[in-house]
């Protein structure tokens, strides 16, 4: 019994002083702001991946067009990722100088590619004009200052790779309520790791990188027979020749709008998307830090389960039940001051009254997305991947 409670300690500690470590380099991110006098020079190129998105694309091509940044200076490719709905069509009605569509379908010769949306990236940028590669998704929304941001950061800071912010929008269930939460606290670790240079994370809803970074890491080259990983992946092969810069741009006028997913299916193929790259990473600072987050939440649900199993056997309430019970009400109020200030920055704070539900959720969701992650298959774009 003093094992186990050692070793609950030695997890509670460990865990704890690493949410800290987050809280206080999240604060520490300098705030980026622009103003309406900025006169830019950078020319963009907005890359946005598209498979069967009839529903969002438009939607996130309007946003785009409608930023204040000169549009003789960004353009916007579209590449359909062998669509079969409507998604052409509408990209169609967008077409202006500025705006190009290109069928991943001409670049392919039918054979099946593990990694379809690294190829359309790719494709993209070597027609590209523009000095700064972005990318976003489909299924996002941009807010009018979008590029203005990101190039006066780029401008002015001088960094080879961006992370920028990303949040979920109309929460109107708790399955999107709990994704929401779960995704603020990615968004904070990814500042505050980046801002350190701890490990390397981000999201390629909102990334920018020099072209000229891109060329001379390769690209995609060593990591395209991946899935995923068209973000990080790429975000560790520049980092390693730019150490210094690769940077976070925590600016509320560069937050890019996404929407949960509507079923848990979804959710939970998205999430083991995301999981299955962790084995994939040469960057073992990152590694180390999930393997800590997935055994804590795995010694929490088994200490649960013996300290169930001993309750029965003796009729009477485990002691280890009260630890587990203590060890998440400590685990929530910490992680909630980290998330506090990462939910103010997003306009969130009202979701916070649903983290402490939300908790026995995530710990059992960490440890069944972390499995599958790496040992099981998902659903992504009608496509099964391995």
């Amino acid at each position: 019994m003093i094992l186990l409670y050692s070793i609950s300690l030695f997890f509670l500690l460990v865990y704890s002083g690493l949410i800290l470590f987050y809280r206080q380099s999240w604060l520490s991110i300098p705030k980026f702001f622009i103003s309406e006098k900025e006169i830019n020079h950078t020319k963009i190129s907005v890359i946005i991946p598209a498979r069967n998105e009839e529903q969002n694309i438009g939607n996130c091509l309007t946003t785009i067009l409608q930023q204040n940044y000169p549009a003789h200076l960004f353009e916007v490719i579209v590449v359909d990722d062998h669509s079969t709905d409507a998604t052409v069509a509408v990209v169609n009605s967008f077409l202006v100088d500025n705006v190009r569509l290109i069928s991943l379908q001409n670049y392919t010769d039918g054979t099946p590619l593990n990694s379809y949306k690294k190829k359309a990236i790719d494709i993209a940028i070597q027609q590209s004009s523009g000095v700064l590669i972005v990318t976003t998704d489909a299924d996002c929304i941009v807010p009018a200052t979008w590029l203005q941001s990101i190039a006066t950061f780029y401008e002015k800071c001088t960094p080879a790779f961006i992370a920028a912010p990303v949040a979920y929008y109309n929460e109107n269930s708790f399955l999107k309520i709990f994704q929401s939460l779960d995704f603020i606290t990615l968004q904070g670790i990814t500042g505050a790791s980046v801002h350190k240079q701890f490990h390397s994370m981000c999201n390629g809803a909102n990334l920018a990188y020099e072209r000229k970074a891109f060329d001379e890491v390769g690209g995609f080259k060593g990591i395209d027979n991946i899935a995923s990983g068209d973000d990080m992946l790429l975000m560790y092969k520049i980092y390693q020749r730019y150490p210094e810069r690769i940077q976070f741009l925590q600016s509320k006028q560069a937050i890019v709008q996404t929407q949960a997913m509507d079923t848990l299916g979804g959710f939970f193929n998205q999430r083991i998307r995301w999981a299955s790259k962790s084995g994939k990473f040469d960057d073992k600072r990152i590694f180390f830090v999930l393997v800590l987050v997935y055994f804590f939440n795995v010694w929490i649900f088994l200490l649960g389960m013996i300290g169930l199993i001993a309750t029965a056997l003796h009729d009477a309430v485990s002691s280890l039940l009260y630890v587990v019970l203590g060890i998440v009400i400590i685990k929530t109020i910490i992680e909630l001051l980290f998330t506090f200030p990462v939910a103010r920055f997003f306009s969130k704070q009202k979701l916070l009254w649903w983290f402490p539900v939300a908790q026995p959720f995530h710990i059992l969701y960490t440890i069944i997305a972390g499995w599958l992650g790496k040992f099981g298959s998902y659903q992504w774009k009608e496509r099964k991947v391995h």
